[in-house]
């Protein structure tokens, strides 16, 4: 459930050529330009989180209701 998290933003980002990690990154620099504050949580699909990309600054949990292709990621409460 998606409950941790006190504000969040819905980011769509179907490029073939970025990993996971480039997606997060650019959905990060975007929302910290836009809210003034650095996300610390993003849920994504089970499918798009392979085993080798968890950790780093941001969070990443999956959840069955963000669909493929999105990330759901704000701050985390």
């Amino acid at each position: 459930m998606l409950s941790s998290m006190t504000i969040g933003m819905l980011w769509f980002d179907n490029d073939p050529k970025a990993s996971l990690n480039e997606k997060i990154a650019r959905a990060v620099e975007h929302y910290q330009k836009k809210y003034g504050q650095r996300p610390n949580l993003c849920y994504v699909h089970p499918s798009m989180l392979p085993e080798e990309s968890r950790g780093g600054p941001v969070e990443v949990k999956t959840n069955r209701f963000v669909q493929p292709n999105h990330l759901w990621i704000g701050i985390q409460s």
